[in-house]
């Protein structure tokens, strides 16, 4: 069996719509004020925009893990 985390962060853009970024194989000790700290450096950089506009704060963050299993069909 497989797990695989990964970390959502969703941003507020310029045009007042979301944009969001994955970090796939995330840490698993990730705590919610190192995810905060690295999104506000993200927007303050100003180095990621979208079709929507620039990133101009967050509105949230998730950790995704997901199992996978597969089957041996011989």
């Amino acid at each position: 069996m497989a797990t695989q985390r990964v970390l959502q962060m969703d941003f507020t853009t310029e045009q007042g719509r979301n944009h969001r970024l994955r970090v796939y194989d995330a840490r698993e000790d990730l705590t919610p004020a190192e995810v905060s700290a690295a999104m506000d450096q993200i927007v303050a950089s100003d180095i990621f925009s979208g079709s929507s506009g620039a990133f101009t704060g967050k509105a949230g963050a998730q950790m995704v893990v997901s199992e996978t299993t597969e089957f041996d069909l011989n």
